[in-house]
């Protein structure tokens, strides 16, 4: 397109500039012609010197008095053009590329039309050289555009490419692989990282199912194992009946063992939904902690219980949210009997307080806590602290309660250190 512009550009100028040379010829040969009172000699040496004689050049001038200019004759000029001249006193014009310039001069009374025409030797020659010389630019011009836009986006593409081979590595069996991290390119190091964070939360997601399946198997396949061998050995000799009666009976316990962890895996399996399905209706969060309490002490006769109102909001609708009564109630107890069974039933704070967008429930023992390095695990399914071997449970409560709070919306946050004893903190979203 700049080399079209140039092109279109100079050769209108050099039409323009070669009308000018015609029309100085033209007034150059009538003063040589049709003037008597001047220095000839002089005029046709200046013509000799500056103006070189163009090719196929020829003047012709006609006397008004004598020709009739609107009549046809056999000038090769025509009648339109010299009509042009005779009404605005000059006129250009164009055939082909002979080039046309004509003036009206006025002399001892009479009227002439002198006209001067050529090839355009600039438009034959000169033009035609700038048209090639542009072509020929313009297809360097796009070699070397093309050259250089290849070289940058192999730079760009290159790093790129190479994030793109290390996705194709990374399958179930290496998720901790990480992508290298460009630190020259702001985009592409942004877009690495996003990746990687990707990475981190599906490795975490996988931990997850492994624990879960692993510790899943365990816990079933340990009472299935003790009612295959009571039954085995009771079986394996005629026994007494005494003896039929404890084997049932060991059997009987076992069984009901399967049953609480088989009930318990399907009503977490429930709460992991997206809880469309259950009924949800505006409930007090204080009443409901209240009932907890007398739920928990009932269980735990033993346990203290110290209930905080203390931080209780003025407004009373900010402790008021959207939920199901039961499952919250599950929730929340799962926590305060986790918070005295732990603490070995010493005193167990138990506070409810209320920001400008949540409930906040908190639950605090000094009981024995837990380690720092399975903070992370602890609402994992089955999955149970190595501190915990002298307590009785199945690793069920807390993935409950956090698929229960999940459901409203909410979160549940726990800080602990071994010994030291362990805070939850539920937050629930106050109905609007």
């Amino acid at each position: 397109m700049f080399s079209g512009f140039i092109f279109f550009s100079i050769s209108d100028y050099s039409y323009t500039d070669f009308y000018k040379r015609l029309e100085i010829r033209a007034i150059t040969m009538a003063k040589i012609e049709l003037e008597d009172d001047q220095d000839i000699n002089v005029v046709k040496e200046i013509r000799q010197d500056f103006l070189e004689e163009l090719p196929n050049e020829k003047i012709t001038i006609i006397d008004l008095q004598q020709f009739d200019i609107h009549s046809k004759s056999n000038l090769s000029i025509p009648v339109s053009f010299l009509e042009e001249i005779e009404n605005l006193k000059r006129a250009y014009y164009k055939n082909k590329n002979t080039f046309y310039s004509g003036i009206k001069y006025h002399n001892r009374g009479k009227d002439y039309l002198v006209i001067v025409s050529a090839e355009n030797y600039y438009n034959t020659h000169h033009i035609v050289y700038l048209r090639n010389l542009l072509f020929i630019a313009s297809l360097i011009s796009i070699l070397i555009i093309i050259f250089i836009a290849w070289f940058f986006s192999r730079r760009v593409l290159r790093p790129l490419q190479m994030i793109i081979g290390d996705m194709k590595k990374i399958s179930t069996e290496n998720l901790n692989f990480r992508l290298k991290e460009p630190q020259d390119n702001e985009e592409l190091r942004s877009l690495t990282s996003t990746f990687n964070n990707m990475l981190n939360r599906l490795e975490t997601s996988f931990e997850t199912q492994k624990n879960f399946i692993s510790n899943a198997s365990h816990e079933l396949n340990t009472p299935l194992t003790s009612i295959i061998g009571e039954a085995d050995v009771t079986l394996a000799k005629e026994r007494s009946k005494e003896e039929y009666i404890i084997s049932l009976k060991n059997i009987l316990e076992d069984a009901g063992k399967l049953d609480k962890k088989t009930k318990a895996l399907l009503f977490l399996a429930q709460t992991g939904y997206d809880g469309k399905a259950q009924t949800f209706i505006s409930l007090r969060i204080d009443e409901l902690v209240i009932d907890v309490k007398e739920t928990v002490e009932k269980i735990y006769p033993e346990a203290v219980i110290h209930l905080d109102f203390d931080s209780l909001p003025e407004n009373p609708d900010k402790l008021t949210v959207n939920g199901n009564t039961q499952l919250l109630h599950l929730a929340i107890s799962n926590v305060v009997m986790n918070a005295c069974k732990y603490s070995k039933n010493r005193k167990v704070n138990f506070a409810l307080a209320a920001s400008d967008k949540n409930v906040i429930i908190t639950v605090k023992d000094k009981g024995i806590g837990i380690p720092e390095n399975e903070l992370p695990y602890i609402f994992d399914p089955f999955f149970r602290g190595s501190n915990t071997e002298n307590f009785h449970g199945y690793g069920i409560g807390l993935p409950l309660t956090r698929n229960v709070i999940k459901m409203h919306n909410g979160s549940v946050i726990a800080t602990s250190s071994k010994a030291e004893g362990t805070i939850m903190e539920i937050k629930i979203p106050i109905a609007p």
